[in-house]
């Protein structure tokens, strides 16, 4: 038997353990991003090539989605800790099928805005609460002697990121008729999740306390072991997003077009559904969350060194692909190290009742330093500095950040 069939099979043997509402949470990951992966990546072209947007201004409206979505992260997850999970997941459902559907009819600036905006918020409600649920039955799961904690949180990583594999397929389909077709596509998912949702997720989920909206945040601003751990989870995501923005660049240089970066996307895919149970289940049973996280950002680190060390003799070709092609193997890995440990020690360090508040200010801590440290990137790479500086000053980050994660007690 392949190692890939012996993964698929104990990951369905893991899943059939769980409880029926972890099952619709992790399915509902799976359906979320098979929904919005079919949009995202044909957004840009739609707004350049058929709305007709200038480049910078493309540009300010995804900037715009993600902020609407990570920034406001935290606002979903309280709102889950008041009034529980099942009313902020609804609402999220719904507005993001309206905003799909405003999208696909938008034609001018103003519109496409607000459809983007009302997406992006829809994530906002909806993924907190789903995030810090799944988290907090990975708790009881394991308490009750189902198995470590990270490996629940390996199952939902996978289901997202085979959601995130399929949905561009099922949108590269669609935009032969057109983008429109697309979007009421991507819609028609969120509505069969909504329907999902209302028919099977519990009004009320056993030992989900709900709690007043005060006096949340303060203890939260105060966590410096919290707040420590999202400053270095978010090195990962910047790391993360130079997938989307060093990358490509060196993928031009080395291959002069931008092709193989479907390639290596898709490597990075398909190395998360099949490698995530396994290396989890390697993590759990030798190293615990820290360890985990430091091993993680350590990969990361290499991976960009990898790269600076081969840049200076400015290869081409597919000599010239390969520390490319190294860097995602090493990013992914590193991921896969990385964000369940992040949230199973999140679920230590959170108050009881505030899991969803917690969850919600990951992201968007994190986010913001994402933010901060993309400008910096991009400012860093058009600097005209010798060819393995920028790879070398940003695999210094997810290097130092390991001192900032906070001891296990």
């Amino acid at each position: 038997m392949t190692a890939t069939r012996l993964s698929a099979r104990r990951g369905a043997k893991g899943a059939a353990a769980l409880s029926p509402l972890l099952r619709l949470l992790i399915l509902s990951q799976l359906a979320f991003n098979i929904g919005f992966f079919a949009v995202l990546p044909f957004l840009a072209g739609h707004l350049g090539d058929t709305v007709g947007m200038a480049g910078w201004l493309v540009g300010f409206v995804l900037g715009l989605r993600t902020f609407s979505q990570q920034g406001l992260f935290v606002v979903g997850g309280a709102l889950a800790d008041r009034y529980g999970v099942r009313p902020v997941v609804l609402a999220g459902c719904v507005l993001r099928i309206a905003g799909f559907g405003w999208l696909g009819h938008a034609e001018q600036t103003w519109t496409v805005i607000g459809a983007v905006l009302l997406i992006g918020f829809a994530a906002a409600l909806f993924s907190p609460a789903v995030e810090s649920e799944v988290a907090r039955q990975a708790v009881v799961h394991e308490e009750s002697g189902g198995g470590p904690r990270t490996r629940v949180l390996a199952l939902f990583t996978v289901a997202g990121q085979a959601g995130a594999f399929v949905g561009p397929l099922l949108g590269a389909l669609l935009l032969a008729v057109d983008f429109r077709a697309v979007c009421m596509a991507g819609a028609g998912v969120f509505v069969l999740v909504l329907a999902a949702h209302a028919r099977l997720l519990p009004q009320h989920i056993p030992g989900r306390s709900r709690i007043q909206v005060r006096g949340g945040t303060g203890p939260l601003l105060r966590n410096r072991r919290f707040l420590a751990l999202c400053c270095a989870y978010g090195t990962h995501l910047l790391a993360y997003n130079q997938l989307y923005l060093a990358l490509p660049a060196e993928v031009e240089r080395a291959a002069a077009s931008q092709a193989p970066l479907a390639w290596l996307f898709a490597l990075s895919s398909l190395l998360v559904v099949t490698a995530q149970l396994p290396v989890t289940r390697w993590a759990g049973e030798r190293i615990d969350l820290r360890r985990s996280m430091a091993a993680g950002l350590v990969l990361i680190a290499v991976g960009f060194a990898v790269v600076a060390v081969a840049r200076p003799a400015g290869r081409t070709g597919t000599a010239g692909l390969l520390p490319a092609a190294c860097f995602v193997l090493l990013l992914t890995l590193g991921q896969m190290l990385v964000v369940p440990a992040t949230r199973a020690w999140v679920t230590d360090l959170a108050e009881e009742g505030r899991l969803g508040l917690y969850t919600g200010a990951l992201s968007s801590v994190s986010g913001l330093v994402v933010l901060l440290g993309s400008a910096a990137t991009g400012t860093l790479l058009d600097a005209g500095l010798p060819p393995a500086v920028p790879w070398l000053l940003l695999a210094a980050v997810p290097a130092a950040a390991i001192g900032l994660l906070p001891r296990r007690t």
